[in-house]
């Protein structure tokens, strides 16, 4: 069986039916982050269901038309790749991907897609590789963008799932394309990483605030992801009230005290779709996010727009100032 590495202590192997167990885990694990995205997820709910999955996938590499892959970080099984179809006869397969949120912001699964395209392309002679995503899911399509892929266009209303019909993106990449040009970099390190890392900024920060299930905020997270001269500024009173802008110590403790005095429960909030750009040791995010929660007893449910920028500092990336609006 073979291994390649990932980088730091991230792993890539074949994903085999007597993996089914600790594929069973992971799924369980990763099922609230990916189900709305990937349906097969659904399928594995008990071992007999998980092993059927990966046989599934076995019997199709057996036949040359498709392979799956898991990412193990730390020993740990926390997402994976594949082939979901490997055409050798026309020349073309499609790429996919899944990752539970404990692997998120390092760019395993850019890596790991790398990986399975210099095979496709290089050892298998393919002609295409395509990404085929749900619109909206901007994780996958940022890969599929890192990946150097094209998008091709939008399969309307193309797939059912629970009820409602969603549209498909299509995204590829010809074998004259492949190996990317070499991408710009942000102090001599790939904007791929950059953004990586920003990611994983932006994704701490909105955990920090989630208290669901009994759970405690980390609302020290914040203090963490900004410098210490760090702005905050929110812009949700109209253009009568104007904006209150905030220091750390004036941001953080009403809104601590709030989710752990019961005033605010079952509060989460999330990032729906994002754009950031790197200028060298500066960036820029605009971000859209969606929350949820009981307030007073009384639950509800917002949206809202985030404009955020990062500085590279010499311990890494951080947030510089954050300014928001609810809409």
């Amino acid at each position: 069986m073979f291994t390649l590495p990932l980088g730091d202590t991230a792993q890539l192997r074949p994903l085999e039916p007597w993996h089914a167990q600790e594929f069973l885990a992971h799924i369980d694990r990763a099922r609230p982050h990916v189900d709305p995205w990937i349906p097969w997820a659904t399928f594995s709910t008990d071992r007999a269901s998980a092993t059927a999955v990966l046989q599934r996938y076995a019997d199709k590499q057996a036949g040359d038309a498709a392979r799956i892959y898991g990412i193990w970080l730390d020993g740990t099984l926390v997402g994976g790749v594949m082939f979901t179809r490997f055409d050798s006869a026309s020349g073309v397969c499609e790429v996919g991907c899944w990752l539970e949120a404990a692997g998120e912001g390092r760019g395993l699964v850019t890596r790991a897609c790398r990986a399975l395209l210099d095979w496709a392309f290089a050892e298998r002679g393919m002609s295409r590789a395509e990404w085929w995503v749900r619109a909206g899911n901007t994780r996958s399509v940022e890969v599929a963008r890192r990946l150097g892929m094209t998008r091709d266009g939008v399969l309307r209303k193309h797939t059912e799932y629970r009820g409602e019909r969603h549209d498909i993106e299509v995204w590829s990449v010809l074998t004259e394309e492949w190996p990317p040009a070499a991408e710009a970099s942000a102090g001599g390190v790939p904007v791929s990483e950059v953004k990586a890392e920003l990611d994983r900024l932006t994704h701490t920060l909105f955990g920090a605030f989630t208290n669901t299930g009994g759970g405690r905020p980390d609302l020290g997270a914040v203090r963490e992801v900004f410098i210490p001269q760090g702005t905050i500024i929110a812009n949700t009173g109209g253009t009568d009230a104007g904006p209150v802008v905030y220091d750390l110590d004036s941001f953080i403790a009403p809104r601590e005290k709030m989710l752990t005095d019961g005033t605010l429960t079952e509060f989460s909030e999330w990032e729906v779709a994002e754009r950031t750009e790197v200028f060298g040791s500066i960036a820029h995010r605009f971000s859209e996010y969606r929350k949820s929660g009981v307030r007073d007893g009384e639950r509800f449910e917002g949206s809202g727009r985030k404009t955020i920028q990062f500085v590279r500092t010499p311990t890494g990336w951080r947030m510089s100032s954050m300014a928001w609006e609810d809409v």
